[in-house]
């Protein structure tokens, strides 16, 4: 369905526009058919306090935006008609969802704006990326309300036992995945492949690579829409990165490479070791020298950086290797039209149009930097030390982001000076609590 067609029909009714906050959470308004036709011209006001909103709307500090000099005043959100599709479930003539991002002043802490600038930057200097993403997820057959009255401990999960790809457990859940494909339809999500992963519950959907904004807008459909299907089916599923002791860590991971404005692809080299060109080694020369910096959008909760607990299946710094899962960036593929690497850093937590940004302006710079990659990880990445490091806790991430002088160049400063302010406002919070298991541990006998 197309804008266009929606305003012309006469059964139309009423149509969403949305924006993806900073968590990744989509929002916005239904709007009628009459009212949809001056803001297809002319934009729709909307407060950027939202971007301010951790994920049960907790209000968390903008500078300039809701702080003791913001007024909560409204900004221009401006439709992208291409991103028009179709929501599941709703009826015709009510069924629109157009994406749309801040224009003006709040652009520039706007996520899908972000990513917007920086692929512009991206194509003035020669380079088309193409990308597509993997989401990890745990489902239980839990409600909200029902986990909420467990205190979240010893939750059902969808699966009893581990079961990385077991048929058994895929074939069990038949209805589940016939109904997330049946919704991705409608929303135009190149649902590629779905599989159980490494946990009870756990289970991943890969999205097909695409260009522009398109795969990170559907990346975000999915996350969102994912758990809108498990809360209709009366069931719940957590992004968490790692949502207890026992799960492993959950991730997005992200693919990319690059074309030529001629459309060639710019990452192969036959004649090269892996069929890596000096541009694709450039690339990864980038993403090391510059992740880690960028840490902070990549794990942007306090749960993130439990992800990276000893024993869990994540990044064991920011190392490369050719086909080689212990490594951050791994590189796949063995042709033209294969060749990519992964950024296996993001947690699944993270936003993927500010995932998406970061990733492309570390390896882009590195290219035109000229950087060269430290060497290639040979065997268990887990077994030997990282040349170079991420953040490894938040207070580190929000100080390397806040003194990046890259993030400021590339993602902006007003970005970098809201982003961490907000996450120290989280980071804060958390402080205040008490742990369930410092009391367990320290009230009796401490």
């Amino acid at each position: 369905m197309t804008l266009e067609d929606f305003l012309a029909d006469p059964g139309s009714r009423f149509a969403t526009v949305a924006m993806a906050d900073t968590n990744g959470l989509l929002r916005g308004q239904m709007v009628s058919a009459r009212s949809l036709k001056g803001i297809a011209q002319n934009g729709m006001g909307m407060a950027p306090a939202q971007l301010a909103l951790d994920p049960t709307d907790e209000m968390l500090t903008i500078p300039g935006v809701n702080d003791d000099s913001g007024d909560f005043h409204d900004d221009p959100l401006q439709l992208d008609p291409a991103s028009a599709r179709s929501l599941p479930w709703s009826k015709p003539g009510h069924d629109l969802l157009v994406l749309s991002n801040y224009t003006g002043a709040s652009a520039a802490i706007c996520p899908r704006a972000i990513l917007k600038s920086v692929l512009a930057r991206a194509a003035d200097a020669g380079f088309f990326p193409k990308y597509g993403m993997e989401l990890e997820y745990t489902l239980f057959d839990e409600t909200p309300e029902s986990a909420r009255a467990k205190g979240y401990r010893n939750l059902k999960t969808a699966t009893p036992h581990a079961s990385h790809d077991l048929i058994l457990y895929q074939v069990m859940q038949t209805e589940w995945y016939e109904a997330l494909a049946a919704i991705c339809e409608p929303l135009r999500i190149d649902l590629a492949k779905m599989h159980e992963e490494i946990g009870a519950g756990f289970m991943e959907a890969c999205i097909g690579a695409g260009e522009g904004v398109e795969p990170a807008d559907q990346m975000v459909l999915l996350k969102n829409f994912v758990r809108a299907l498990a809360l209709r089916q009366g069931r719940s599923v957590t992004f968490m990165p790692r949502w207890n002791e026992q799960a492993d860590s959950q991730s997005i991971h992200l693919h990319v490479s690059l074309k030529g404005a001629d459309g060639r692809a710019l990452f192969h080299d036959p004649a090269a070791r892996h069929g890596m060109s000096a541009i694709f080694r450039q690339f990864i020369g980038g993403l090391q020298k510059y992740l880690g910096d960028m840490t902070l959008i990549f794990q942007p909760t306090v749960n993130s950086y439990r992800r990276f607990a000893p024993g869990t299946f994540a990044p064991p710094g920011l190392t490369w290797g050719y086909e080689n899962r212990t490594t951050c960036l791994r590189v796949v593929g063995h042709d033209a039209g294969s060749l990519r690497v992964e950024n296996r850093l993001p947690g699944a937590d993270t936003n993927p149009y500010l995932t998406t940004a970061a990733t492309l302006a570390a390896g882009v710079a590195g290219i035109l930097e000229g950087l060269e990659p430290d060497p290639e990880t040979i065997g268990s990445g887990y077994a030997q030390e990282a040349p170079r490091d991420f953040a490894r806790s938040m207070p580190e991430a929000i100080s390397r982001l806040r003194g990046s002088a890259f993030a400021a160049d590339w993602l902006g400063p007003r970005f970098v000076e809201a982003f961490t302010t907000t996450r120290e406002c989280q980071y804060d919070a958390f402080r205040r609590k008490v742990p369930d298991v410092e009391l367990e541990r320290f009230f009796d006998l401490g």
